[in-house]
């Protein structure tokens, strides 16, 4: 399968024309995967178009690639979104790494009760730029056509209004039903999972009392870094993507 890129200014690009791979990117495809002129690629701008090419000139620090095919793909209808409680270490860095490998369409960093990493001031704006650049690299990684969008991080009180108007899943080892029980409607599907300690009692109630739903993931208690993406996975049949 041709390695795919992600640039921007590719969004008005059509037959004929000459992308060129910059900064970062000329650099992972010249120095680090060494394309050569001739090869085949794939380019997007994160938001639906697609563009097939050819490899026209390669340098150290600019890869200029001669558009062969344009498609424009449609985001989905019913969206996935993860709201991920931050983590200790690197676990929600590889939540959302597989999430986006899997298809979720945005992600929302939850500063949830129990949550020991705290993303305040700089940090957060430090926080949100890492989760954009992880989702970037595994977009591309999954030759996905659109990029999730990293919202900025959020609280209980925040997902608590959204559940008061959009359906809102919390995974909870404790719920009676059972997420592949889920029927989707037209709505965007928001799944919360939380941080190590798991979701507080008092943050329970105040989502169910907005309208959230509890559901059961499976008979076994997943870590953070690991229940969004296998949640995302039961999603995907349930939405018809897999």
């Amino acid at each position: 399968m041709p390695l795919h890129f992600i640039v921007e200014s590719a969004s008005g690009a059509v037959a004929g024309d000459v992308v060129s791979l910059t900064g970062a990117e000329a650099k992972h495809a010249a120095v680090v995967r060494r394309l050569r002129v001739g090869e085949q690629v794939t380019l997007g701008d994160g938001a639906g178009v697609w563009l097939s090419g050819t490899v026209h000139d390669v340098s150290a620090t600019r890869v200029d690639v001669r558009i062969d095919d344009r498609s424009v793909l449609d985001a989905p209808g019913a969206r996935i979104v993860l709201v991920q409680a931050l983590a200790k270490g690197d676990r929600d860095e590889l939540a959302v790494q597989a999430a986006c490998e899997l298809g979720v369409d945005a992600i929302v960093p939850w500063q949830a009760a129990r949550s020991i990493s705290r993303w305040e001031g700089a940090k957060a704006i430090k926080g949100r730029e890492r989760w954009t650049s992880i989702v970037r690299e595994a977009a591309k990684q999954a030759h996905r056509p659109w990029v999730p969008e990293v919202t900025a991080p959020e609280s209980t009180s925040q997902l608590a209004e959204r559940a008061s108007t959009q359906r809102v899943l919390v995974l909870d080892p404790t719920a009676d039903v059972r997420l592949s029980d889920i029927t989707p409607d037209d709505r965007d599907i928001l799944l919360v999972v939380g941080p190590e300690g798991g979701i507080a009692d008092d943050e329970l109630r105040r989502l169910t009392d907005a309208g959230a739903e509890r559901v059961l993931l499976g008979d076994t208690v997943l870590r953070t870094s690991t229940a969004g993406p296998a949640a995302i996975a039961v999603l995907s049949v349930a939405l018809g993507r897999w």
